[in-house]
């Protein structure tokens, strides 16, 4: 951990790390609720910003989530707890706000990373037809929508029914993964990507893969910078967490 940095005798100036809240517990466990999973530290159980128990559906998320308290060290760094804060979202803000989700994921789709291809240069037009055509395919065979590419910035009028279908499967979707779907249309920048890592058809790696695809090609191009690579780095540990989260969600509520 680093220290606040001295700029002379008797002056400091704090690091991020001293500015986290200090870790306040030793012990961290999964007990089994009636019909969920609650994650205790030192016996009392996590509560969410809204002061609401962290009960979770199944032990598989109660585990995932309880991993992420468990790795804290001197300090709690939530931006590092990608699981947690999601949990939180989901008790909190989800169930008064679902139809607004939802048509923020639809709206996302209207404007979908993959449909937007760059003009050139030709290995990146082809990068992006490779990775992103099989995605649409998925959506008309999975979703029966039906998106369009077009190259540019110029808006596209998608399908309106390609839209609604988009809007009913969100719709559909209990509170976790409605929140899940919607935070990583959002890291994303497609509704598309989310929903095929929803579905399993790619897992959190592919996803980080193919949303981040432009910046991978530059990146070959000019070579990276520190603070993209962090921005990548973050970016990917997000996506594979909410596939993680997904794939605990799935998973037997067993006690």
């Amino acid at each position: 951990m680093s220290e606040p940095y001295q700029t002379k005798p008797g002056v400091k100036i704090p690091s991020h790390e001293s500015s986290l809240p200090k870790r306040f517990y030793k012990a961290v466990d999964v007990v089994a609720l009636d019909e969920s999973f609650a994650v205790h530290l030192d016996g009392r159980p996590v509560k969410s910003p809204a002061k609401r128990t962290l009960a979770l559906p199944t032990r598989a998320l109660a585990e995932l989530v309880a991993s992420e308290w468990e790795a804290q060290g001197e300090r709690i760094n939530a931006p590092a707890m990608p699981a947690t804060r999601l949990c939180f979202v989901a008790l909190d803000l989800i169930p008064d706000a679902r139809s607004a989700t939802v048509a923020e994921v639809t709206k996302y789709a209207s404007t979908d990373l993959v449909c937007f291809r760059a003009p050139e240069p030709p290995e990146l037009t082809a990068s992006q037809a490779a990775a992103w055509d099989p995605v649409l395919a998925w959506a008309e065979d999975s979703l029966g929508a039906h998106f369009v590419a077009a190259t540019g910035l110029m808006p596209i009028h998608q399908d309106p029914v390609a839209l609604q279908r988009v809007m009913q499967r969100a719709g559909e979707l209990d509170d976790w993964r409605l929140t899940t779907l919607a935070h990583v249309t959002a890291v994303c920048g497609s509704a598309l990507l989310a929903l095929q890592l929803l579905d399993g058809e790619i897992d959190g790696e592919q996803a980080f893969a193919l949303s981040t695809l432009d910046e991978h090609f530059q990146i070959s191009q000019w070579g990276e910078d520190h603070e993209a690579a962090d921005r990548l780095a973050r970016l990917r540990t997000e996506l594979v967490t909410m596939g993680e989260v997904l794939r605990a969600l799935d998973a037997a509520p067993a006690a």
